[in-house]
């Protein structure tokens, strides 16, 4: 399940139309001078993760990349290459932009490689944040292939603190096809739970394995990725990091493993005996990783993104900033 600080569904606020929401997006990064291109895809991925109550990776994160582009500490427009490409491999670019470019582009090329040999893996760097790492994962299902993308950031254990401080809470998303059921999609950062005395008094074996864990996604996101390669630095305006971040994209076709029927019919049996168990404590219903955001997703297209007061209030300040006016007064009508 997501973290429980933003994503989880609000009890107050306004309901916002999709197309609502992504048109107000869009127009937020078009006043920055992004292309029109990357303006949509934007607007489509943040309120996608909206619908799915994955505020935290949703239309929140606007404020920072405004902010970023409009300081010239993240390119605008960049323009993604690909370094070098093999049958079953790619490496991509960045230009010191967002990651989420170079990443579905890359994630687009992983499945297409997949689907020829079998498994593919691609790495991405010279960016910025890629967001949530579901976004990647999910591409993969509509071609009954199994998805996995990770990523991390540049940073030094510092030898004054403790040995977590070699964990960063990178993140990693994994998304298995289904039938019938909601799809398996496990998406989460490495960190557990936050670290401190007593928490590792109490939860030792939490705080070891999310150490590991992000020890691994550091090696295969970041240093594989090729996050502290020289050379790569964004001239804007701003004074800032070099862009610091990188991914690391997989896919896998079921069929080469598989017959993609059979194995949708035991992941749905397997998906359905889980949900027919008690629920956790607090909860309606039992689900595994993905299934409220299915849930969440399904019904919010039909009535509305759940937005909280903070939450229309963020974003009308960053439409405020770059002089794009909010569409959400229409909809006080809405309140819940």
């Amino acid at each position: 399940m997501p973290s429980r600080l933003f994503n989880s569904h609000p009890d107050h606020g306004i309901r916002v139309p999709c197309e609502v929401m992504e048109a107000y997006v869009r127009a937020l990064f078009l006043a920055v001078g992004t292309s029109e291109e990357h303006a949509q895809h934007m607007a489509v991925t943040l309120t996608a993760n909206d619908l799915r109550c994955v505020f935290s990776h949703g239309t929140r994160q606007v404020r920072s990349y405004i902010s970023e582009m409009k300081n010239g500490h993240t390119n605008p427009r960049p323009n993604v290459t690909v370094v070098s490409e093999s049958e079953a491999t790619a490496i991509l670019d960045g230009d010191g932009g967002l990651g989420y470019f170079p990443s579905h582009r890359g994630t687009e090329m992983a499945i297409e490689k997949a689907l020829k040999v079998g498994v593919s893996t691609v790495t991405t760097r010279n960016h910025f944040h890629f967001g949530a790492a579901g976004n990647y994962s999910r591409m993969a299902l509509a071609s009954d292939c199994i998805g996995m993308a990770l990523s991390s950031h540049r940073y030094r254990p510092r030898p004054e603190a403790t040995v977590m401080s070699a964990s960063g809470g990178s993140p990693i998303s994994i998304a298995v096809p289904t039938g019938e059921q909601p799809p398996l999609i496990m998406d989460m950062s490495a960190n557990f739970i936050p670290y401190d005395d007593a928490s590792f008094a109490k939860f030792p074996a939490a705080v070891f394995k999310g150490l590991g864990l992000a020890a691994v996604l550091q090696a295969m996101g970041g240093i594989l990725a090729g996050i502290w390669n020289e050379g790569y630095e964004f001239t804007g305006e701003g004074k800032g990091a070099a862009p610091h971040q990188g991914a690391f994209i997989a896919v896998f076709d079921v069929r080469r493993f598989a017959d993609v029927e059979m194995f949708k019919r035991e992941i749905d049996r397997y998906i359905g005996e889980a949900r027919a168990t008690k629920p956790l404590p607090g909860h309606d219903r039992a689900e595994l990783a993905g299934g409220m955001e299915w849930q969440w997703e399904r019904e919010h297209r039909e009535i509305g993104i759940p937005m909280t007061d903070d939450h229309r209030d963020l974003l009308e300040k960053v439409g405020d900033s770059v002089g794009v006016l909010s569409p959400f007064g229409e909809f006080e009508g809405s309140r819940f």
